[in-house]
């Protein structure tokens, strides 16, 4: 399967077609690069990209 990247929070999922992070229905397969944000707490770079849950994230979505 395809993973997919929410367009509203950036979140990549690889099953469903509803982000579980926002709810939001607005997935693209155009995206590119990833970051895995493993301790969202102490991470600055997730800080910083805005990312307050662990998971992975897409860095560009294209439109």
């Amino acid at each position: 399967m395809v993973e997919k990247a929410c367009k509203n929070c950036k979140l990549i999922i690889s099953q469903g077609d509803t982000c579980p992070l926002c709810g939001q229905k607005n997935l693209t397969s155009k995206w590119v690069g990833y970051a895995v944000v493993l301790n969202s707490e102490k991470s600055e770079v997730a800080k910083k990209m805005g990312f307050k849950v662990n998971g992975s994230y897409a860095l560009h979505i294209s439109e």
